[in-house]
Parts: C-alpha cells; structure tokens; sequence
C-alpha cells in the first residue's frame, strides 16, 4: 500500500444502495470502513475515488456525500440505457456532478465517470478468467493456435471504437468481473503479454492503472472544457425498453422499515455510549458497545441488502444480523440512563425493550399493574406531544409525570386486525394512550398504575374507562351510512364519504386550505412475460405492470368499520376512524391532538397467491391540486428533487413503461403542489413514488411475486411471513396539507422527528412517585442548551480513546429559507466539557483532516468546478458556523464532570 502497488477505493463498510438508503446509514457505513483503513494502512490506505458499479441507479445526494467526503471522482456502470447511448454520441460519458448546486456549490461538485462496458465488464473478446471462453494469448509461433496478430486486432478495434465517445486520450477498461480472480494468474499472464504486443505497434498504450491515476490524468488533459449536471440524478434506470429497475425501490419493504427503525435506535446507542461515559466490563465478558450494531447495519446498506434485491435466506441472515446488535445496544443504552437516572447509592432498575410495540406486544406493559417507561429523546431539541400507545389488559390507568403531575390519558381497544397480525404472540386487550414531553438528548420518565374503575370526578379526567371520552362506533360494513364521517383537531379535519367510506376531504382549519382528495389502496397486476412487447417479467429489481390501469381494493359497500371521535368539549388525545378495504388491507386513520398531520397506519397482506397472480400495492391520493405533470421526491433524506412525468432532464426520454418508467425513489417524502396548496406525505421507510396523473399520488406499500426476473436473485420475490402464508406488513404515512410557503420548514421538522424518533424502556415497579423522585432523576437533558431548529445533531459517537466524533447539519435547504446559523461548543454539553483546544475538523468520512483536504478543479465552461467546503470550526470563537446543508464534523477530547 505504501509503495502504491495496491490502492484502495470507495472505501465503505460496503458498496451501498442509493435509492433506499438514508444519508444518515450512508455516512455511518461510510465512516466505519473509512476509519477502518485509516486505522490499518495509514495515510496511503486513503481512498481518492469513489467506485459504485453495481448499484442499480444513481442519487445526487450520494454524489454530494462523497465530495464532502474528500473524494476526487466517482464511477458507476449501470445507467439508464437511453442515456448511455446519447452520452455515448455527445462524447459526455464523464462530467462534473453538481451534488448541491443551490447549497454547497462547488464543495459538492464531482467529477463522475460512467464506464464502457458492458457494465463493469472487460471489452468484448478480451476476458481471461475461467469463466470466459475468449481465447488467451497465445504468442508461442509453434502453437497451431498461434494468434498474437488477432488478439492485437481485437484490443487496437476495441480501444479506438472506445475512444470515440471520450474527450480524452485516456480511456479506462475495467479487466474482471464478479469471482473472476479466482484463477489470477491466467489474467495478469495474459495482460502481460497483451501490454506487451499492443504497444509494440505505437498507436495504443496499454498500462496497469488505478481509478485514482486515471482521474488524475482526465484533470491535467489540456484544452477540455468539461460538461456539467447540476439538476439530474441517474433514477430510474432502465436497462432495455422494458426493464426499468424501479421495483426495488419497495421489494422486501419490512427488511427496509426495520432498518429505518435500526439506524433510529443506532443514533440513541452512540449518543448514549457518549453521554453515560465508560461502562465497566462484565462479569460474563466484555463490556458491550456499539460496534456490534454499527457493523450490522453499514453492511445492511448494501446494493443487495436494504435494497430487497437478495435470497430469502440473506434477507434472514441480515435481519439476524441487526437484531444481534440492537440487543447489544439495549444493554448500552440501559446502562447509559441508569448511569444518568442515578443520585445516590440507589442502582435504577434495569431496563427493559419492547420491540414489537407496533402490533401491540408487551410483556412489561401487559403483565404488570405498575410499571415505569422512561423516554430518550436523540433530538438536540425538547420533543413535546409525543404520543406513546402501549399494550395493556386493565381499563383504567393513571400517568404521572416526571413533575408529580397526572398526565392526560385514553385507552383504546385493540383493533381486530392486530390481533390477526400477531397471532398467538400477545394478548394485550387495549393500548393505553398518552402523550410525553422529554428534553433535548435527554430523558423523562413516567410512572404507570393500573386503577379500579371506581374513580373521582377529577381522576377521570386523567384515567378514563376504554374509550369512554369519545365516541366510539362499531359500524357493519353496509352499503351506505347516514352522513359523511368527520374527525378533526386544532389544525385539521379529515371528511370520509358517506357511500364509500373513504378519505374525501382535508382541510387546514388555521389557513382554510380545503383539498379534495381521495385515498385508496390498489394493486397492479405483475408481468410474467407473456406479452408481445417483451417477455421480461416483473420480480425484485424489476417493476413491470401488465397494464396502466391498477385495480382498486375496496370491499362492497363503505370501507369504515369503526370510527372513534371526541364527544367532550376538551376533546380526545386521539381520534380515529379504521377502514378494511379488503381481509388482507386494512388501515387506521389518526388525528393525535395538537398535530399539524393525519397518520395513516396501513396493514398489508398476506398478499393473496392462490390465483397465481403477482401483486404489487399501492396507497393513491387523487386530489384536485393543479400538478401540471411535475411532482417532489426527497434525494436519501436531504435535498428534494422535482420529477416531470414522462420526462428526463437531459435527454429525450421515448417511454415504453408508462407506470415503472415514472416510480422514483421516496426515502423520507413525496409531494405535490400547485400555487395555494401543498400535499407531502412522509414515509417510515423507503418505497417507490410516482404522480402518474394530474393532482395524484402514490406510493408502493407491498410486492409480491411468483417469477423471478432473471438479474440475479434466481428466486421469486414470494415472501411467505412467520406464519408462511405470506408477509404481513404495517407501516405509517403521514400527511400534511399546507401553503408551499410554509410546507418546506414544517416537512423537514417532522421528517427530522420521524427518523429521530424516541426510544422507550420500561421496567416493572412497586415503589412510589415519591420513592422514585428521591432516589432517581426523573428527568435529564446532556445539552445545556438546544441547537436551532435549523441544525441536526447528525452524530454523537465515541471515537478512540476518550474521544468523540460531533457532526452537525444545517438541515435546511436555501430554498426552505434556511440561513447561515452558528453554534457555541464550548459549555454545550453537561456530561463532559469539550476540550476546544483538541478540536479537529475533519472531512465528512471523518478520516481526514479537513485542512489537509485538496480536490481536483475541474474545467467548465463557467469557470473551475470543484472545491472544499468552507471551514466551519473557528477555535478562536468555539463557534461552528453552518451554511445551508452543510454537515461539520469535529473529532474532540471529553473532560468528563462525573
């Protein structure tokens, strides 16, 4: 490595997905194999260049990443094949990639190569591994099969018909493939000996390169103005007219929801391993930590992982893998409060989880009348009207507050489809209801008792009977009800239709915004390849529909089956209305009070099978927004792109595939807007977006398939679920109707606490709010004061050493009204004082120290593309200065106050 015989790329924990990663996963598996080399190799074990060939589709945030990372050139392979072929004419196959152009500007400029091919080939004719029949060197003249002069031939006609689509003399052949070094001898013995032959004649060069050599190269080529793209990314892509490899943004969707919540309680784990200081080892061994999770979850990043693109059997394994590290993590992170929670020589209880909240299983909550639940909140600002929903049998409960004072409560029953869904796992009978306030990077705790029903007039305000502060209504599913059904709160109503039963209307009740809208579930009909257009057939990669026209989901008569509503003056924490569209799609719609959103939780599946038919599920809004084809999809969680239905920005798109060739990747968000109203749904996880007509949107819930589409799973996407007849999965959209003015700050605060959210523990108790008041903090907060609303606490992790690694996002856009803001460190924490004079600022991959960062500068018709983010460390002020999405990572030394 040192002598600069083996050079390192890309870098990461793994070769991530772009479309259903979180640029917050992306940076951590990132960073793991960044410092990983650093550690190992030194220096020289930097990569320069990052390679991702075999991604299925390119984002413009995972360009923006890897320039603030340091890197000087990016490489990919697959591209829509339209594309290519234009580039191939217009000689534009490398360009600057603008990955930030309103924001970071040239910090985030990358020169970005898409390779020859066929893909990450070797040229046609020229593979030697053992896999290949092309015929070897064979320059022995005694050979009957002597062919020096072909095999010449074959590399001079395939380097010059290469050339042509390049502005350089420089072109790069990429000699190998997937397994193709078994047998490395046969490669380079051959190589060897074409090097020597080709460049015998004079008119080619071959030589042994790197990446790294060639970029630096393509930058010093004299006279070449290069292209630049400061709007587009590389989605969808399309490998033939019917290919388009935009179904995987969905495949295997609860794989991708848990790890949304994985990399969520990853967050809380490092924070906490900072904040609790150093644990001591165990009596059964080491102390745990993090690092078990931090490894599971940057490997679940891969192209064939988070992406759904793997064998059932892997998807087990990484699923095994994350659960692994999240248990690890739970003993950290109860180790860490009853660290914080402790005042004297009392030890706090130990903590314990539940991870199955989502289905109503609990057996803390279900099996004990007293309990406790402490909430942490990871979020650099105080969370209030956060809702908690446990599983519980009694009817009457009291909350009480880390202040002493009783909390507002409502039981609700649990809903018939949960208990379908979780089978004989639980038996809680209701979910007890209550919102939360906890402090910023801090924690509040709650103590829960279970009552009798004989209760004061003043108690029953706090610990009502099952649902007896609202209305609650059973309704048969009949053909029509009496009256539109409505529920609302301060900010919203929601009208559901008297004859269907569905979503009508929203209305904002604050800016008398009224948007007709309809909401339904529908699902398009599989490609199995028995079509006169193509055979290809719709699977993991793939999203291929039959028609253009989904069927709609929808039982006989109206959908409601219960709505649940205040009847009080003070009103309800929650009002719902529950729909069953069909025995395996069902849906609870939720107001909470004090929300400027409506939550939809959806409940999918078992997707039938008996008829053979492949199903693929969406959620559709239809409004009467004015959309003028254009709709808004978030890149990796950060920055959000507009898409233009049927449209490319740079080239003249003929669309064969009218729905896939329009889906999109959602990591966090969709919307759609006109000049007076706004529509944004927030999603729990990764799926696939489109608006494929005018005022409408949808997004892809669930798949399943009977056919495999033939690029490399070599099964079908059939996931048959626990109790194997077919996955069942639960998930939440969450709707905000709003000005376009005002939607940007408020999406991307809630986007922030989505992802962000809460962790939740519990213990059994037997002792009092005064016992608990006394011996324990009931609340604690590790910021002595909380960070703008503008900026993200992004990283909080322990580093070597008593070390930690900071970063903070500017997590506005400049188009969201974001401005530059600046942030005191000195003083900022309250477990530990940071040693302002052992600050180092650092790249994004925290690997290099950002004074010592120098990237190329590329020529372009504007002027030079390419640069270093300004600093945003000033140790003469303990400052860090943010622009608009700019993310600043520091690397300290911690004086610990306790």
């Amino acid at each position: 490595v040192n002598n600069g015989q083996l050079e390192f790329i890309n870098g990461g924990w793994c070769m991530n997905d772009e479309a259903s990663t979180h640029y917050n996963a992306i940076i951590d598996q990132m960073t793991l194999g960044l410092q990983f080399l650093n550690t190992t190799f030194g220096e020289c074990g930097r990569p320069l260049v990052a390679w991702h060939i075999d991604p299925f589709g390119h984002s413009r945030e995972q360009a923006s990443l890897f320039a603030q990372m340091g890197f000087d050139g990016f490489f990919f392979a697959r591209l829509d094949y339209q594309d290519k072929q234009n580039r191939l004419k217009l000689q534009n196959m490398e360009e600057i990639w603008r990955g930030s152009p309103n924001d970071l500007g040239k910090a985030a400029d990358l020169f970005t190569g898409a390779l020859y091919g066929p893909l990450y080939f070797p040229p046609p004719g020229l593979c030697f591994s053992h896999f290949c029949d092309d015929p070897p060197v064979q320059d022995d003249p005694r050979l009957h099969d002597y062919n020096v002069e072909e095999r010449v031939k074959t590399a001079l006609n395939r380097s010059l018909e290469q050339a042509k689509s390049y502005q350089t003399n420089h072109i790069m052949w990429t000699m190998g493939s997937d397994f193709n070094y078994q047998a490395p001898n046969m490669w380079f013995k051959n190589m060897d000996k074409l090097i020597k032959y080709t460049n015998a004649g004079g008119k080619v060069n071959l030589l042994y390169s790197t990446p790294s050599c060639y970029v630096y190269h393509k930058n010093r080529a004299a006279g070449v103005q290069w292209s630049y793209n400061d709007t587009d990314d590389y989605f969808p892509y399309a490998s033939d007219a019917h290919a388009f490899w935009s179904g995987y943004f969905t495949s295997r969707p609860a794989i991708k929801g848990y790890v949304r919540e994985c990399n969520n309680f990853l967050q809380v784990c490092k924070q906490l391993e900072v904040i609790g200081g150093p644990m001591p080892f165990t009596n059964t061994g080491p102390k745990p930590s993090s690092q078990t999770f931090r490894e599971a979850m940057a490997v679940a990043q891969h192209h064939d992982a988070v992406s759904g693109t793997e064998k059932q059997h892997v998807a087990n394994d990484y699923a095994m893998r994350l659960h692994a590290g999240a248990v690890e993590c739970q003993d950290v992170v109860g180790r860490a409060l009853a660290t914080t929670m402790k005042k004297g020589s009392v030890e706090p209880p130990v903590a314990q989880f539940c991870s199955y909240l989502n289905i109503s299983m609990c057996s803390t909550t279900e099996d004990n009348d007293r309990f406790t639940v402490t909430v942490y909140n990871p979020l650099a600002r105080q969370r209030t009207g956060y809702y908690l929903r446990l599983p519980v049998n009694g009817q009457s409960y009291t909350v009480t507050g880390p202040d002493g004072r009783p909390v507002k409560t409502q039981i609700m029953k649990v809903t018939p489809q949960t208990v379908k869904v979780r089978g004989p796992r639980g038996n809680a009978s209701s979910e007890l209801v209550f919102p939360v306030t906890v402090p910023a990077l801090g924690f509040s705790t709650y103590l829960v008792n279970k009552t009798n029903t004989r209760t004061t007039m003043m108690q029953s305000l706090f610990m009502p009977k099952a649902e007896t502060n609202v209305v609650s209504m059973m309704i048969p599913q009949a053909p029509v009800l009496r009256e539109d059904t409505k529920i609302q709160n301060e900010y919203l109503s929601l009208t559901f239709d008297s004859t269907t039963g569905q979503l009508k209307t929203v209305t904002n009740l604050k800016k008398k915004l009224i948007l007709n809208v309809h909401q339904g579930f529908y699902w398009y009909n599989s490609s199995t390849g028995n079509n006169n257009a193509s055979s290809q057939k719709s699977g993991a990669y793939i999203f291929r529909p039959n028609g253009t026209e989904p069927y709609q989901i929808k039982t006989t008569g109206s959908v409601i089956t219960k709505v649940v509503k205040s009847s009080q003056v003070s009103g309800a924490l929650v009002q719902e209305v529950h729909q069953v569209f069909d025995e395996w799609v069902t849906q609870v719609v939720r107001l909470y009070a004090g929300q400027r959103h409506a939550e939809f939780e959806w409940t999918v599946g078992p997707i039938p099978f008996k008829d053979g038919l492949g199903r693929e599920i969406i959620t559709r809004f239809d409004s009467d927004i004015q959309t003028e084809k254009k709709f808004y999809t978030d890149s990796n969680g950060r920055e959000i792109l507009e898409r233009e239905l049927n449209y490319r920005q740079t080239w003249k798109l003929n669309q064969t595939e009218p729905v896939a060739g329009n889906y999109y990747p959602v990591n966090s968000r969709i919307f759609i807007k006109d000049k007076t109203k706004q529509l944004t749904i927030l999603t729990d996880r990764s799926q696939g977006g489109a608006s494929l007509k005018n005022g409408s949107l949808e997004l892809m819930v669930h798949r399943r398939m009977f056919y495999d589409d033939n690029f490399g799973v070599a099964e079908a996407l059939n996931e048959t679920g626990v109790f194997g007849d077919g996955l069942v999965v639960r998930g939440k959209h969450y709707m905000m109707l709003e000005t376009p003015a005002d939607s940007s700050l408020l999406h991307r605060t809630l986007g922030e606490q989505l992802y962000m959210a809460p962790a939740v523990s519990f213990t059994p108790n037997t002792r009092t709010q005064q016992y608990w008041s006394s011996s324990f903090h009931m609340t604690y907060t590790a910021l002595k004061s909380e960070l703008p609303p503008s900026v993200h606490l992004l990283t909080l992790e322990l580093s070597e050493g008593n070390t930690a690694v900071l970063r903070l996002e500017h997590q506005y856009q400049a188009a969201d009204g974001g401005k530059a803001q600046t942030v005191l460190l000195q003083g900022l924490f309250d477990p530990f004082e940071v040693v302002t004079s052992s600050v180092e600022e650092l790249t994004l991959g925290a690997n290099l120290h950002a004074d010592m960062l120098q990237r190329l500068s590329w020529n372009t018709a504007e002027g030079p593309k390419g640069g270093v983010a300004p600093r945003c460390w000033d140790p003469s002020s303990t400052t860090v200065s943010l622009q608009p999405m700019q993310i600043c990572t520091l690397r300290f030394q911690m004086r610990r106050r306790w």
